[in-house]
């Protein structure tokens, strides 16, 4: 109640209106003005001296508990995840995401078994069959009457035997 909220003038008002401000005030207003004002920046040192106080006994505990900078950057961001995902913006999303993540899965397996029906379909095809066919002779041929199941390197060598064969043959009838 004792500061008056008297208006600061304008670009272009008369600044000499402002100045005579404070003799407008009687002796006895400007003296109360100034206890107050010596009252009040008195009452923010000694919250500033309070606060650096309490700061000090806040390291202090922090430093008996053995919590350092780092701990404190965890907990907070700890803390801040949760804040996040206790949100009911986070919540929809998160759904939303789910389902569109199902959909998709069912779509890729949907793709998948159609393909792999599409490999059978060209199995069973008689194209396929006559190649496999061919195939099989060829392999008769390169490795011999020997079972089938031979390693990739039995039938190599069963292949290389038989062109050095050819090849001796070949040279002896010359």
């Amino acid at each position: 109640g004792l500061l008056r909220s008297d208006s600061i003038p304008e670009v272009g008002e008369d600044a000499a209106a402002s100045v005579g401000m404070a003799e407008t005030l009687s002796e006895e207003e400007q003296d109360e003005l100034r206890k107050e004002l010596a009252k009040v920046e008195e009452e923010i040192q000694t919250l500033s001296q309070v606060l650096a106080a309490k700061e000090k006994h806040l390291a202090e505990i922090k430093r008996k508990l053995g919590i350092n900078s780092l701990q404190e950057l965890k907990q907070n961001i700890t803390k801040g995840w949760q804040d996040v995902t206790s949100t009911t913006a986070y919540k929809r999303t998160s759904e939303t995401l789910s389902q569109a993540g199902q959909k998709a899965s069912a779509a890729f397996s949907s793709v998948g078994s159609v393909i792999t029906k599409k490999f059978e379909d060209v199995r069973n095809s008689p194209t396929f069959k006559s190649f496999e066919e061919k195939v099989e002779s060829l392999k008769s041929k390169v490795g011999g009457s020997k079972p089938a199941g031979g390693d990739f390197g039995e039938v190599l060598n069963s292949a290389a035997n038989a062109s050095a064969t050819e090849t001796i043959a070949e040279q002896t009838q010359e």
